[in-house]
């Protein structure tokens, strides 16, 4: 008695794998419904003549606008970013300056607490060396890599302005900016 009952169990258990496999692959044969076709509201479309808003993706590709300012003028006015080194008495002082503003985009000086204290002087080469690091990793963060730094000529070969420089350089910033692309039309 007790084997008919389990075949007979295993019977129906068959039975309802057959019915829910058959479900099964005429649910896998079956085609999804076609998707219809986006329809374009006049809010959507593009327009035909379009305006780079993001002035950084020319400045990449060296096809943005440098204003040439006049050719008497020191320094320069034809960069994307300037570097601007300066040492007083006191402390060590680097700003990077954009072209179309005249407030610094970035600046690091050892008048900052967190620098301070880790240095033993404010005015000396380890100082200028420090604030090259520290600029040079602010720099990067910001997506600034390159820039122009003139150095005043009788200031150039001091000691501080070298480690400044080798610093920034060391930290993955190229102090030339690349000649600006012409494009014929």
């Amino acid at each position: 008695m007790a084997l008919r009952e389990m075949t007979r169990n295993v019977r129906v258990l068959l039975g309802h794998i057959q019915r829910h496999a058959s479900q099964q692959s005429a649910r896998c044969v079956s085609l999804a419904a076609p998707k219809a076709e986006p329809v374009v509201e006049q809010n959507e479309a593009v327009n035909p003549t379009f305006v780079n808003r993001n002035p950084r993706n020319l400045e990449q590709m060296a096809l943005a606008v440098k204003d040439r300012g006049w050719k008497t003028i020191w320094p320069h006015k034809e960069f994307y970013h300037r570097l601007v080194f300066s040492r007083t008495q006191h402390h060590v002082t680097a700003q990077v300056f954009s072209s179309v503003s005249p407030h610094p985009v970035l600046s690091c000086s050892t008048k900052e607490w967190a620098l301070k204290k880790e240095l033993p002087s404010t005015n000396c080469v380890a100082a200028a060396q420090a604030v090259g690091e520290v600029l040079a990793l602010r720099c990067q963060q910001a997506g600034i890599t390159r820039m122009v730094y003139r150095a005043i000529p009788w200031t150039y070969r001091s000691d501080a302005v070298q480690y400044f420089r080798k610093s920034m350089k060391n930290g993955g910033i190229i102090l030339s900016e690349p000649r600006r692309k012409y494009i014929g039309t």
